[in-house]
């Protein structure tokens, strides 16, 4: 986990600059053996900072059957936590993921439980929702998440990083819509997100039809990622420092933004504007709007005023 920072890098919250080994030290840390989770390393790199790791790197952190729940579990906890501001997303190893792990998720999808179709169907139903829910808890998360994608990201990490608000890759990633390959269209959110995500209909078409790999120049360009870096070190840093960005930010105006942004892509202009209205009028009874304007004039970084807690 060591080599996911930069040894030079510098993480920098609210004007204080954290050395980029000593983030390392606090990531370390945090994901000690006391952690609750089997395929996720939880760290704070930073403050008001949460790293999530996909931490299966000798599976190349295929998604088993403790990943599906313990996502749902971290991300709810997460979204309740008032020192978290911000989530950065990776993955251990050589590659962000291979997608879902077939040898230990085959006996819920290839023999579900029950006497007649009816209930077959029924329980089949039930186990596809909670998988669904496994990447829905990362959008309705308040907290805006950047993932950064490095190596493979396959199946199930397409469904995971469109989930996501931020993107970015390493210039050797790639990322391919699988499903079709092993008998079945894909379940549990690329098909309904990844159209949202990249502008082209007929690019996500042919994607989800026939399975092909996009590396990370066309990811860039069609807007599935909007910043490519060398390598993962690299990667890892500049995924720090924009957290510290977001987080130095008033949480009141960074949670309100990502909340009315998704509202807004699934509703129209005229739905938007009126939620909008409605929760602004609530929300703008805070103290941060003030604070930050008083540091917009006196030229300082919203980073230098000390936000309350959300």
């Amino acid at each position: 986990m060591l080599s996911v920072i930069v040894r030079s890098a510098v993480t920098k919250y609210r004007g204080l600059w954290l050395p980029g080994q000593a983030a390392v030290r606090a990531m370390s840390s945090s994901s000690s053996s006391s952690s609750p989770y089997t395929s996720l390393a939880i760290s704070h790199p930073a403050e008001s900072i949460t790293h999530v790791e996909l931490n299966r790197p000798e599976k190349l952190n295929a998604m088993n059957k403790a990943f599906w729940s313990e996502m749902v579990t971290c991300f709810t906890e997460i979204a309740e936590d008032p020192n978290c501001r911000v989530v950065v997303v990776s993955g251990a190893g050589r590659v962000f993921t291979a997608g879902i792990d077939l040898m230990d998720m085959a006996s819920d999808v290839l023999q579900p439980r029950g006497d007649d179709m009816a209930r077959i169907s029924w329980n089949l139903r039930k186990t596809i929702a909670k998988y669904q829910e496994t990447f829905s808890v990362i959008e309705r998360c308040p907290k805006p998440v950047v993932v950064a994608i490095h190596g493979a990201c396959v199946g199930g990490g397409v469904d995971l990083i469109t989930a996501c608000d931020i993107r970015l890759c390493t210039q050797d990633a790639w990322f391919q819509v699988k499903e079709v390959d092993i008998g079945l269209a894909a379940d549990v959110g690329t098909l309904q997100r990844l159209p949202k995500v990249i502008g082209s209909r007929s690019l996500v078409n042919e994607l989800a039809l026939t399975a092909r790999k996009m590396y990370a120049d066309e990811a860039k360009s069609s807007g599935l990622v909007s910043r490519v870096f060398p390598d993962k070190e690299t990667m890892i840093a500049g995924a720090l420092e924009m957290a510290g960005e977001i987080a130095g930010r008033s949480p009141v105006a960074v949670q309100g933004t990502k909340v009315n942004l998704i509202y807004s892509r699934d509703h129209s202009v005229a739905e938007g504007l009126d939620y909008m209205a409605s929760w602004n009028m609530s929300m703008l009874q805070t103290q941060d709007v003030m604070q930050s304007a008083q540091a917009s004039m006196e030229k300082k970084s919203p980073k230098s005023v000390a936000f309350s807690k959300l």
